[in-house]
């Protein structure tokens, strides 16, 4: 008897939040394209944090990111390590917004413009700001693995401006105004150990 042919493995929406990069990547090679936006979608603030800090305009921005998308699609068959994904779009990304700042600059001196409105000259991204920004994608990713209920308590407690007094939180999400300090010591001690697993343990 003929075993029955594997089953393709499929992102789910709203399920990839668990999944490992690994997992993701050998689903977009697959030809999975919802594995492949979702993919995108967990390091899309990643890449972009890169032309923001160089100080490039929102068109110019999306330009970046699509040159990195361009980049990770010829790149993912040749990845010796699945699970490097993170550390690859960082060096990529952060090379891409440096080539982009002296592309600007150039472009600025040849049409005659002021330098002073041009983005500030900066040396390839120096080894602390790489490991910030892998720091953040980490806990954008830790969040994400949180239960709906904690990722909206983290998110208006901690991300929210101007913060939110705890009566307005408690509304917000359905609670008793004694539960919140409750709930946010349990959801801070998922995400604790979510940075633990995702390697993010100080």
């Amino acid at each position: 008897m003929r075993a029955a042919p594997q089953v393709r493995e499929r992102v789910m929406a709203g399920a990839s939040a668990d999944w490992s990069d690994e997992r993701l990547v050998r689903a977009c090679l697959r030809g999975d394209e919802q594995a492949w936006v979702m993919l995108l979608d967990r390091y899309k603030q990643l890449i972009y944090s890169f032309p923001r800090r160089y100080g490039a305009s929102p068109e110019d921005t999306a330009d970046v990111f699509q040159l990195v998308c361009v980049e990770l699609f010829a790149a993912l068959p040749r990845l010796r390590n699945q699970g490097s994904v993170r550390s690859w779009l960082i060096t990529v990304a952060a090379h891409q917004a440096y080539h982009w700042q002296r592309r600007s600059r150039s472009r600025a001196h040849r049409e005659g413009g002021d330098l002073e409105t041009a983005a500030e000259p900066m040396a390839s991204p120096p080894a602390e700001m790489l490991e910030q920004r892998e720091r953040e994608q980490v806990v954008r990713e830790a969040i994400g693995r949180l239960p709906p209920r904690c990722r909206k308590l983290i998110q208006v407690m901690f991300y929210d401006q101007p913060p939110l007094p705890y009566a307005e939180i408690a509304r917000s999400l359905g609670l008793a105004i004694g539960s919140v300090g409750v709930i946010r010591r349990r959801c801070l001690k998922k995400l604790e150990s979510t940075f633990v697993r995702l390697g993010l343990s100080s």
